[in-house]
This record gives structure tokens, C-alpha cells and sequence, in this order.
């Protein structure tokens, strides 16, 4: 009786322990580019751990029930192999914030991070320490320093879109990571100089206080607009014309930052749905604006809006 006792008290706290994580992800390793020689069972084993690295740990002291968590997905797709047990590849991150009033999840992170090099033996541990963050080897403390980066990342723009600067303190905890960055020559995408477009700028982007209007249309675009479309389209819609109004002023003003590009890039199809129903004044003024935004996507903005 007490060993059932044991067990059942045992199954209650690790069922409120999941319950309380904040993240929902699915991790999912292509290994396809890898050569036949390498026993592809050890992919399996990567993907599973990585799944159980991000999902069973906790990453604020927040609790989040069931229907809170935030739903990510990572493919981790291999394309070689650098020496034995070290792989090169990139990470292709997407994330949803769910809309109220609706079952609609709004993409908050569709990005791919191509500077991807760690090392890796079947069975070795995934661990994370946010006080060395490199480890005892900086090759294999770089896999589980990226994944905590962009956990930090998305969970810093999910808090930022329900509260003004909410995802400040993660944002905080992802800069910690680049600051003590595992440093090796087969590494890179923590450094300034190692590209515009990498996990330095984009952190760099979130905590640099002289862009914090940024935070405001993050803010803005998903409580003054998203989550009102619902109540009322039209009030809704011109509050999302109001953020991108101003994130395309401070464009103008910050041309080429990675913050303006990385949130773009996952909202195209979502910002085509908001204006493609608007007035035809509103559907003119949104191509204008969404056009200089992404200046990628302008001709799909001018055809499947107007």
C-alpha cells in the first residue's frame, strides 16, 4: 500500500511539473545529408534528447497551464560532418502565439539560424548551465547554449506581446548566453563580426534600449490589434496599420536591423489575411507601408491584398 501510495504522490508531481512548463516544442533532426557510414539510430537518440531538454525544463518562475504554453517547433537539419562526432547544419525555429478569442495561432518566430556546429556522441548528456554556459567543452556546450538561446528568445517575444517590455528579463537570460558563448574556431553566430543576421544583432536588437519602440509595436500588434479582431475587425485592423505605421518609421530611422527583418519574415501571410478584407484606402496604405517593410514580398503584398 505504501509503495502505491509512493507511486501515485510520485505521478501527481511529475504530472504538475509538466503541467507547469512553459514551452511546447517538437524537435525534429534530418540527418538525410549524412553519409550511410554513420548509424543512424544516434539522430534518433539527439532528437529525443533534445526534446526532453526543452520540454521537461523550466525556464521562468512562471507557471503556465495546458492551454498557455507556447507551441514552437525546431528542425535541426544536418549537412555534414566536420570531424568525428562534430556536425555542421542549421536551425529552423518557428513559434505561435495563440489569438484571443479565436484557435488561431498567430507565428510569432519563423527563422532559420545557418551558423549550426556541435558536437555530439549517442547518450551524452544535454545539459545547460546558465552560470558556463560553454561546459567542459565548448563544441558540445554549444548545442544546448543555442537551444537555451531561443527558448529565452521566444519566450521573451511571447511575454512582450501580452505586457509593454514584458520579455525583458528573457531577453536578459539570452544575453547572458552570448556574453559567455562557447568560443571555438569551428564556432560561430555569437559575435558581432560574425555576420548581420545572427543570434549577436538579433539579441543585440532586444536589449539595445534605443530601440525599445520596437517592444511598444510588438505590444501593440497583438493586444490593440490580433487579439481584438474578434470584437471588432475594423478597429482591429487599423491598430495593426497603426504598429506597422511606426515600425516602419523607425526602419526609416534604423535601416537594416535584424529585429524589423526577423519579425517580418513570419508575418506575410498573416498581414495579407489582416488587409486583404479592408477598405480599399486601407488596402492601399497597407501595400505602401508592408512594401517598404519587406521590400521581398512587396509584389505578393500588391497582388493578393489590392
Amino acid at each position: 500500500m505504501i509503495k502505491k501510495i509512493t507511486i501515485l504522490i510520485s505521478s501527481i508531481l511529475l504530472w504538475s511539473l509538466v503541467q507547469a512548463q512553459e514551452l511546447q516544442v517538437r524537435v525534429t533532426v534530418n540527418a538525410t545529408r549524412i553519409n550511410s557510414t554513420v548509424d543512424k539510430k544516434v539522430f534518433t537518440t539527439l532528437q529525443n534528447q533534445l526534446n526532453d531538454f526543452i520540454n521537461s525544463r523550466k525556464w521562468t518562475g512562471d507557471n503556465f497551464k495546458q492551454n498557455e504554453k507556447i507551441n514552437c517547433s525546431f528542425l535541426l537539419s544536418l549537412e555534414s560532418i566536420v570531424e568525428p562526432y562534430v556536425y555542421k547544419g542549421k536551425l529552423t525555429i518557428q513559434a505561435g502565439r495563440p489569438v484571443f478569442g479565436s484557435t488561431y495561432q498567430s507565428p510569432l518566430v519563423n527563422y532559420q539560424d545557418q551558423d549550426i556546429t556541435f558536437k555530439y556522441v549517442e547518450n551524452q548528456p544535454i545539459v545547460f548551465n546558465e552560470n558556463q554556459v560553454q561546459g567542459n567543452d565548448p563544441l558540445i556546450g554549444n548545442l544546448s547554449a543555442i537551444f537555451a538561446y531561443y527558448a529565452y528568445t521566444i519566450l521573451g517575444l511571447d511575454y512582450d506581446t501580452f505586457s509593454p517590455k514584458g520579455g525583458d528579463p528573457l531577453f536578459q537570460k539570452a544575453l547572458n548566453i552570448v556574453n559567455n558563448a562557447p568560443e571555438s574556431g569551428a564556432i560561430s553566430g555569437w559575435k558581432l563580426f560574425d555576420g548581420i543576421r545572427n543570434r549577436y544583432w538579433l539579441n543585440e536588437n532586444l536589449v539595445n534600449t534605443k530601440y525599445n519602440i520596437v517592444h511598444d509595436v510588438f505590444y501593440s500588434y497583438y493586444r490593440n490589434g490580433m487579439d481584438s479582431l474578434s470584437v471588432s475587425d475594423v478597429k482591429a485592423r487599423d491598430n495593426i496599420l497603426k504598429s506597422m505605421v511606426r515600425l516602419q518609421a523607425f526602419n526609416q530611422e534604423n535601416s537594416n536591423t535584424a529585429i524589423v527583418q526577423f519579425f517580418m519574415q513570419s508575418k506575410t501571410i498573416e498581414l495579407i489575411g489582416v488587409f486583404k478584407n479592408a477598405s480599399p484606402e486601407t488596402k492601399a496604405k497597407s501595400v505602401d507601408i508592408l512594401s517598404a517593410l519587406d521590400i521581398s514580398s512587396a509584389q505578393r503584398f500588391k497582388d493578393e491584398i489590392k
